[in-house]
């Protein structure tokens, strides 16, 4: 929601909020799962309201956003549990698009291993070519409980080890 100068102590300038700097966008609100029961009504209201009120300030801000919120939680399951708002719930679950965890599309693997491998090799400034078939394979048969995010620190560290380009 961002904050006003002098809100609190360090709050030396004003600084936006993420749905502000969305304003006229899309917001992407990642492990929405994770948001504890106080943040969730705040959010609702703003999303309800399409406003706001920074913390230190005095008068609403206005927004227009598209939200995007992902979680790896049962969110349905969470709402039953009390865990989650049922309203916020709704106002979020407008379309829903369920992506099953990478264990079950194993396909998508190599995709992933060439998107990674050109990421990571930019980013450490190594030139790497290519991920060997038995690499892939070998990739393929992992279980990712921690799914994309476990194939791409394997890569990073297969990339940082990697002296050969291959």
């Amino acid at each position: 929601f961002g904050y006003k100068r002098g809100a609190f102590t360090g709050a030396v300038q004003d600084k936006k909020g993420k749905l502000e700097l969305a304003d006229n966008g899309t917001l992407f609100l990642d492990e929405i799962g994770d948001m504890p029961q106080n943040l969730q009504s705040k959010l609702l209201r703003a999303l309800q309201e399409k406003e706001f009120t920074p913390v230190g300030g005095h008068r609403q801000i206005k927004f227009n956003a598209h939200i995007i919120a992902a979680t790896n939680r049962n969110l349905s399951k969470m709402v039953e549990e009390g865990r989650f708002r049922e309203d916020l719930y709704y106002r979020l679950n407008v379309m829903e698009i369920k992506m099953p965890p990478l264990r079950e599309r194993t396909g998508d693997i190599p995709i992933l291993c060439n998107y990674f491998l050109g990421k990571f090799s930019a980013e450490l400034n190594k030139p790497i070519r290519a991920i060997t078939p038995e690499a892939v394979q070998k990739l393929e048969s992992l279980h990712y409980p921690g799914n994309v995010r476990q194939l791409a620190n394997i890569l990073e560290y297969a990339c940082i080890l990697c002296t050969d380009g291959v």
